[in-house]
């Protein structure tokens, strides 16, 4: 497979962490309650776990996507399909190794009921990253002129936002 054309996007840093902070405190406030009710556990203790591991998501996410571009720049290789969905599964992988054992000891709970609740969230967060990034990219422009408040028009015309 051949690697996908770069859409060229100009995001800030201010834009990525908002995108960022509000992919994470929309998922704790669906996640906690839904994941509270289903275990039998209090709010406070699935959200501090929630947002405990929502932490630990972005910072391993910055490890691993550091690691991961050096073993690309390392081995030259094309970020084709196949590269891609071993790299998802390399992050999840290495996700669920770190989260269970803290699920098991925040809640009390069996290293397999932790496994399971893991596999839960992730189930959760595929449909749910995707839709909320879809959401996302077609209301980037709002959220654009919102983040700059006044300042000249902060997106160059992109194929976006002339088919609207």
């Amino acid at each position: 497979m051949t690697q996908s054309p770069k859409t060229p996007t100009n995001k800030t840093l201010k834009e990525r962490f908002f995108h960022a902070f509000l992919f994470e405190i929309l998922a704790i406030g669906l996640c906690a309650p839904a994941a509270a009710w289903a275990m039998g556990k209090s709010l406070f203790e699935m959200g501090v776990l929630t947002a405990v591991i929502a932490w630990i998501a972005l910072v391993w996410n910055m490890i691993y996507n550091a690691g991961f571009d050096r073993l690309e720049n390392r081995f030259g290789f094309t970020r084709n399909m196949r590269v891609r969905v071993v790299h998802a599964f390399g992050f999840e992988l290495g996700l669920i190794l770190i989260v269970i054992p803290l699920a098991a000891w925040w809640l009390n709970i069996s290293l397999w009921e932790a496994f399971v609740l893991d596999i839960a969230l992730v189930l959760f967060y595929l449909p749910y990253a995707f839709l909320y990034n879809l959401a996302y990219d077609r209301s980037r422009p709002r959220v654009m002129k919102w983040l700059g408040r006044g300042k000249a028009d902060p997106l160059p015309p992109t194929a976006a936002t002339i088919t609207r």
